[in-house]
């Protein structure tokens, strides 16, 4: 997917607030919510998203820890969607 489409389906409603279930070329799918950082622009700009996944998303919501977030390219997913 390109930069632009990912904004347009995180922002507003999903950034740092609801997870997101991502879909992938070449991996299984997770589930987890796109955060915003001090360096959300430049990542944006080159198709990188930090991601907190499911396993370490009570974690995060606790201490807002950036560490427990993982960097993903955008064009490696097939498709975003809301987490059931």
């Amino acid at each position: 997917m390109t930069s632009e489409q990912i904004v347009k389906f995180l922002e507003p409603k999903h950034l740092d607030k609801h997870p997101v279930k991502i879909s992938f070329k070449s991996r299984n799918s997770l589930s987890g919510i796109f955060i915003q950082t001090q360096d959300y622009e430049d990542l944006k700009a080159k198709n990188f998203w930090r991601i907190v996944t499911e396993t370490h998303l009570k974690q995060w919501k606790e201490t807002k820890d950036r560490n427990l977030a993982k960097i993903f390219n955008g064009a490696e997913f097939t498709r975003l969607s809301e987490a059931s």
